[in-house]
């Protein structure tokens, strides 16, 4: 498989906190790659620095085999890279279908474009299309502050997919919310990377990480740990050792994981 995203030797550190040392990840094109480790293992920095929102001290990001180390966010968004957070990021003053235009800007700005892309046809069908896709295009016209939890986790997803980017990095989706919901994203997942969409998720769920990705790599004090398939690093005694600080071997990662 071909190396689409990639930080090589990634360094971060915040006065005398060392969030991220020598840290590396591959995200190959076509996968469902995840990202576990215990809290404060470096997980949501490490986005952050692929994502241009944190410059690393030392190390290199790249896409496509470009060097995006010292990309601003808007230039990495428009590359081809979208993300959600852990805590949604939405515009709360105006519509659902409103923020989904302002995603569609990915190439000239976000909120430059957002007038002129309320007269194009195929930009509006567009976003209609991921709203249903998502289930709630019932919505489109309510102002995005006033959709539930659940509701605006689903409203940051399509706000991503409408700006057709080559890989998605997923911050905790299943993060707060019940498990029909956490069912129901996992499924458009399958189907978005069956049409070839990549994916980098970050997730304290390990049986909706587990159910899902094809490599997972486990985070610790702010390096890698393990990498490998699901089977691989389900009962690995290192992954067991991080989240217990001490292995007790008879349980798996996810029994560890979610209590």
């Amino acid at each position: 498989m071909t190396t689409l995203l990639s930080a090589q030797g990634i360094s971060k550190h915040f006065g005398g906190v060392k969030a991220l040392e020598l840290c590396s990840l591959d995200v190959q094109k076509g996968s469902i790659t995840g990202l576990i480790g215990p809290n404060g293992s470096g997980k949501t920095t490490l986005f952050n620095v692929m994502t241009g929102y944190v410059k690393p001290d030392v190390g290199v990001v790249t896409f496509n085999g470009e060097d995006i180390t010292r990309a601003r966010p808007d230039k990495v968004f428009a590359l081809g890279i979208g993300r959600t957070f852990q805590l949604t990021r939405i515009f709360a003053r105006i519509s659902v279908l409103e923020n989904m235009l302002v995603a569609t800007q990915r190439e000239e700005g976000w909120l430059r474009g957002l007038t002129r892309s309320m007269s194009s046809k195929h930009e509006l069908d567009a976003a209609m299309e991921w709203l249903d896709f998502v289930g709630i295009a019932r919505l489109a016209k309510l102002p995005a502050g006033s959709l539930s939890y659940g509701q605006r986790k689903l409203l940051e997803l399509a706000y991503v997919l409408v700006a057709d980017p080559d890989v998605i990095l997923l911050d905790e989706p299943a993060g707060g919310v019940n498990l029909t919901l956490i069912n129901e994203i996992g499924e458009k997942i399958r189907m978005l990377n069956k049409s070839g969409k990549t994916f980098l998720i970050v997730e304290h769920n390990m049986e909706f990480v587990m159910s899902l990705c094809d490599s997972v790599t486990v985070m610790h004090q702010g390096t890698n740990l393990v990498t490998g398939t699901p089977s691989e690093v389900r009962s690995n005694p290192q992954v067991l050792d991080a989240y217990l600080g001490g292995g007790e071997e008879e349980d798996t990662i996810e029994e560890v994981a979610n209590g």
